[in-house]
Formats: C-alpha cells, sequence, structure tokens
C-alpha cells in the first residue's frame, strides 16, 4: 500500500530519478519514487544467467565517473566499484588491421595519433592540456546549473582573454568534419573525433557534433570509459541505496497512469493500482517530454503552443539496434590493440562517416554501418566464465526508420561487419540476443523507437529548444511539476545533472524565496507556450 501523501514523488527511477530523489530526501522532504518496472535503474540495468552479466541498455560509463553531480554523491561508499580494460578505446580503421588507440597515457595516444604524421600527435596533447586547464568549469557549466552563470565566469576566466574564449565558442560550434580538418592532417585524429561524435546523433557535419566527439574523446583519454563491475545494475543498486540512506521510499512494479492538476498546480499523481497519492510540494518526472505531456498529463488542458510543438517539431534520436553476445573466447580481432579496448569503434575513417552520418539523415539503411562495441569481459572478468567473452555492439538505424525488419537487416549486417575486421568471429558465438528498437523501448518507456538519448542532441532541440521551445529549464507550465529526464538540457548521457536541475529547481521554488524565483520563469513559459 502506498503512502497517502507525500512532499514529492518521482516518476520513475533511472539515474535521473535516483538522483532527483536523493537530493530532495537529503533536503528534509518525504520522498516516494515510484518505478513501472519490476527492478530500480531505468536505463541503467544488467541480468545475470549462468555467469554471464548482460547490460540490457547503457555500459560504459565515462561521464558516470566524471559528472560532478555523480561524484558528489560518492556512491563507492555504497558499493559502487568501476572497471578498466587496459586500453579505454580503440578505432579500427580498415579491415586490413589498421586503428589507432587512446591509451591510458596521453603520450602513447599520442604516438598512435601521429603514426602518418608526428604534428597531429603534438596536436592531440594540446587539445588534451586545453581541456585539462578547464575541466571541472566545463563540467560543471554543462551538469550543475542552468542557465551556467556562475560556472560560465570560471570557464571564462580559465580560458583568459575575450580573443580566447571566443575561439573556444567557434571551436565547440564546429561541425566534426571540420573540427577533424583544422586539428589533424593525417586520418587517425579525426577518427577518433568522428566515432565518438556518433554516440550521439548529431549529423557529422553539421554544427556542434564536434562539441560531442571532442568531450567523449577527452573524456577517453581523461577517465577512460569504464564499467561497473558486476554490470551496470551494480551503479543503479548504489544510487538506490544512496537514496534510501537519504530516506527516501523506493516502490517498483508500480506504473503512474495519471498526474492530477488543480487550479494550475499539481495535487498528486494516480497509480496503475488505483491508488492516488496527494503531492504537497512537487512531482518530478524521469520520463521521456512524449510521455508526460501526451500520457501522464491526459487530463488537462496542454497550452496549445506546446502541443504544437511536440507534434510538429519534437524529433527522437537515431533508432538503436543492439546485439548481446556470448563467446567462447576472445574476438580475433586483426588489429591487435583492439584485442585489449574495452570499447570498439568500428566504422573506418572520418570520411567514411560523413557519408554513413548521410544515410542515417536521410533515410537509407547503411550498407557498411557504424558500430559501437563493448568488450566488457575486458574491462570486467566478473561479467563471463573464464575463458569467454561478453560482449555486446550496438548501431543505429536511419531517423524514422524501427521497424523490426530493418533492425534484422542491420543486425546481419552488423553481424557480419565484425567477422570481416575478425575473422573467425561468427565460429565463437555461444549465444546471441537482439534487441530491437521495439524491444527498448518495452523495456524501458523512456526510450521512444528505441532511441536512447531522450530526443535528438542536435542544436534545434538543445538549450531552449530542449525538448521543445521554452526556457530550458526542467518547469512545466504546471505549478510543482518538472521534467528531469534526458529530455531535457543537457540530453542523454548517465550523468545525473538532468534530475539534480529538477530538483534543484524544485527545492528553490519551495523556497522562502519561491515566489520571486518563479514568477518571472512561469509568465515567460505561459507566453512562449501560448
Amino acid at each position: 500500500m502506498l503512502p497517502r501523501s507525500v512532499d514529492a514523488v518521482v516518476i520513475g527511477s533511472g539515474p535521473n530519478g535516483l538522483v532527483s530523489a536523493i537530493a530532495l530526501a537529503d533536503a528534509g522532504w518525504d520522498v516516494l519514487v515510484l518505478e513501472a518496472a519490476d527492478s530500480f535503474g531505468g536505463a541503467v540495468r544488467s541480468t545475470e544467467n549462468d555467469g554471464w552479466i548482460s547490460d540490457r541498455f547503457s555500459s560504459n560509463y565515462p561521464l558516470g565517473v566524471a559528472s560532478p553531480v555523480l561524484r558528489a554523491l560518492e556512491l563507492e561508499k555504497f558499493g559502487l566499484k568501476w572497471a578498466h580494460a587496459p586500453l579505454p578505446l580503440v578505432h579500427l580503421l580498415d579491415e586490413d588491421g589498421s586503428s589507432v588507440a587512446v591509451h591510458p597515457d596521453p603520450e602513447d595516444t599520442a604516438k598512435s595519433i601521429g603514426v602518418d604524421d608526428p604534428g597531429d600527435g603534438d596536436a592531440w596533447l594540446r587539445m588534451y592540456q586545453q581541456y585539462v586547464t578547464i575541466r571541472e568549469p566545463l563540467l560543471k557549466s554543462l551538469l550543475t546549473s542552468w542557465p551556467p552563470v556562475l560556472p560560465g565566469i570560471k570557464l571564462a576566466r580559465k580560458l583568459g582573454s575575450a580573443g580566447e574564449l571566443l575561439r573556444f565558442a567557434r571551436f565547440m560550434a564546429m561541425p566534426m568534419h571540420r573540427m577533424g580538418q583544422e586539428l589533424f592532417t593525417g586520418p587517425r585524429g579525426p577518427a577518433v573525433l568522428a566515432g565518438n561524435a556518433l554516440h550521439a546523433d548529431s549529423p557529422l557535419s553539421g554544427s556542434v557534433s564536434g562539441t560531442m566527439g571532442w568531450l567523449l574523446a577527452m573524456l577517453a583519454q581523461d577517465v577512460g570509459f569504464p564499467v561497473a563491475t558486476g554490470g551496470s545494475s551494480a551503479l543503479s543498486g548504489a544510487l538506490v541505496r544512496r537514496a534510501e540512506r537519504a530516506g527516501a521510499l523506493l516502490v517498483s512494479s508500480t506504473p503512474v497512469t495519471g498526474i492530477d492538476v488543480s487550479a494550475g498546480r499539481v495535487t498528486g499523481v494516480r497509480a496503475a493500482s488505483g491508488e492516488t497519492v496527494a503531492v504537497s510540494r512537487a512531482v518530478i518526472a524521469d520520463t521521456s517530454a512524449p510521455a508526460l505531456y501526451r500520457g501522464l498529463l491526459s487530463g488537462a488542458t496542454i497550452p496549445a503552443g506546446l502541443k504544437r510543438d511536440l507534434d510538429e517539431q519534437f524529433e527522437w534520436d537515431y533508432p538503436t539496434v543492439k546485439l548481446n553476445f556470448r563467446l567462447s573466447g576472445p574476438i580475433p580481432w586483426k588489429s591487435h590493440e583492439a584485442r585489449s579496448a574495452g570499447v570498439v569503434h568500428l566504422g573506418g575513417t572520418a570520411d567514411d562517416l560523413v557519408h554513413l552520418s548521410a544515410d542515417l539523415d536521410t533515410g537509407r539503411l547503411p550498407s557498411q554501418p557504424f558500430l559501437l562495441i563493448g568488450q566488457t569481459t575486458k574491462s570486467d572478468p566478473t561479467r563471463s566464465p573464464a575463458g569467454t567473452e561478453a560482449v555486446w555492439a550496438y548501431s543505429h538505424l536511419p531517423r524514422g526508420i524501427a521497424d523490426d525488419e530493418s533492425a534484422g537487416k542491420l543486425a546481419g549486417r552488423m553481424e557480419r561487419a565484425i567477422e570481416r575486421y575478425a575473422p573467425g568471429f561468427t565460429d565463437l558465438i555461444v549465444d546471441r540476443d537482439l534487441q530491437r528498437p521495439s524491444a527498448l523501448e518495452s523495456g524501458n518507456a523512456a526510450l521512444g523507437f528505441g532511441a536512447v538519448g531522450g530526443g535528438t542532441m542536435q542544436l534545434h532541440q538543445q538549450l531552449v529548444f530542449r525538448p521543445t521551445i521554452g526556457l530550458g529549464s526542467p518547469r512545466t507550465f504546471v505549478s510543482g511539476l518538472y521534467l528531469g529526464s534526458s529530455a531535457i538540457h543537457p540530453g542523454g548521457g548517465v550523468h545525473g545533472a538532468c534530475g539534480h536541475l529538477a530538483a534543484r529547481t524544485a527545492l528553490r521554488d519551495a523556497s522562502v524565496l519561491g515566489p520571486l524565483t518563479r514568477t518571472f520563469p512561469a509568465a515567460a513559459l505561459r507566453h512562449l507556450q501560448r
């Protein structure tokens, strides 16, 4: 039986929802987390069967290690352990076995990138040194506040002159393809940027795609691409224990079917069981934007502008197809570097990936797909029995194409691609498990059409345009109701920032300064969404 009333309800127990619950409970609020699935964690969950551990959604967590939000929670005190492969990342350039690697030591990475031109290695070291210089204010600007006024001022001070600030702003706005051309002469540096940029869905010739490629490449050099020891559920489990320590009550197998609103303010939530929980302060929805506005608020009067923007302009990111393999032994890559990597990018040069990116944005199923491959046993030997390998691979369908038949075709091409780069791979397959977009969405309703980012990460749906035209904040048109998922700034990734921002906003609005902090934003939002 659910409590009859609480200060706050958090809908969903993904990492953002759990971060929200922790922040509110730490502040002394009575917090209830309601999760529809039978286990907590959202898209941070793993399963174990016969000694094999499979990460069902997300798996490698560079942002999880680097995020100031998650670092502040000290999850290691709640059982979390990170595991690293000998090499964080290897990008395969060609079927002949040529590759480029990110090593733990930046000097070794520079040697790998500079094989064709030593100057490219020097460029990598200069780029990484600038990242190290601005790392803390940059990550705080991206992940801890919106708008990022104070962290932004600190970032500007680190950069120095106004000229350097403008140069950095231009650098962040560049397409990945142009960024690679300006930084490097040979093919290896651009390939590293391109492969990392394709973790998101911004076209590689489009503005700001370089930001994602650069940031993930720098994180690979800085903190690696670690996994959680024992499976991704170990990360969500640590968050759950931290939330319970703070005093939050978490209830699974309890879908929320509606949010009650009276006189423009949230008053409660309704569960599938028929129970209603009254809410005195806030509801935070760790759901997709369509699920909140079209589903949970279906009984409310949605502002006409918001409804129009959702119907006509909201865009999902690329649908994902994921293959999970049980292998009788390690993948026999032609590239020796790939044999010790935690993450392998399979896809060719930066130019090759620009063409592939164009296919994804024009409805063409790539004949040679880009694969992101996680060799989890390389990072964490507990993932599979001795001598075997637990491996997953994912790729993307073209935007707007998520049917099972297309997913099956892509899966076949993915498996054949690995075989070309590692002859004998298919002979090692003990078992394979295909997660089509439909399976990903049925496993986690927030992954609409198998999209894992909460909506496109392109510039037209970032900042004040996320998830639609507004203020870029967690606030909604309902007082006391906040969107706290990857549907809001800063978007996808396991970093906890979206949940942190939602809880921070709720706490501020409920404080004695609340009438001042919420009046103008609420009025502006009503004006923009009318």
